[in-house]
């Protein structure tokens, strides 16, 4: 079974998006096991300097915590539709993984350097979307994902 980890930063507070996540993990239970770990963010500053300074920092807490094929979610990484996405997840375990850590950055995304440290960046449109709502939507793909691997129905 495939082992998925998410990377978060950022404490989830709105008990809508809560409950969505928490559906979202109990529909992924036969599919694969899915663990989301929060990452405590660090306070946006004010002078880009030291945004730069947080990025750095906030790559130096994720860094310890990435395991297996790694996948960032990127406003400039790939776009691709759920069927692509499940053939991608599908090509990458037939090469051998079984392990994928995705990350969600903060609202102003992850470190330069860092990005490069990523198997693949994966972009969900030119749209900006609040970081605690990518959660969601990340779980939401995945389960897509797996229920298009499975031959199962799903809403196109």
């Amino acid at each position: 079974m495939v082992k998925i980890k998410i990377l978060a930063l950022g404490k989830i507070k709105e008990k809508y998006l809560r409950q969505g996540i928490e559906d979202y993990l109990k529909r992924l239970k036969p599919y694969s096991q899915v663990t989301v770990v929060e990452v405590i963010d660090l306070p946006i500053p004010t002078k880009e300097e030291e945004c730069k300074k947080m990025l750095k920092a906030e790559a130096e807490k994720l860094r310890p915590k990435l395991e297996g094929f790694k996948v960032l979610l990127d406003l400039e990484g790939k776009e691709l539709s759920s069927s692509e996405m499940a053939r991608q997840i599908d090509d990458w375990t037939i090469r051998g993984n079984s392990q994928f850590t995705f990350v969600i950055g903060s609202s102003l995304g992850v470190d330069e350097d860092f990005k490069k440290e990523f198997d693949f960046r994966w972009s969900f449109g030119p749209l900006t979307f609040p970081h605690q709502l990518m959660r969601i939507m990340l779980l939401e793909q995945l389960y897509r994902v797996f229920r298009i691997l499975s031959g199962e129905p799903y809403h196109k």
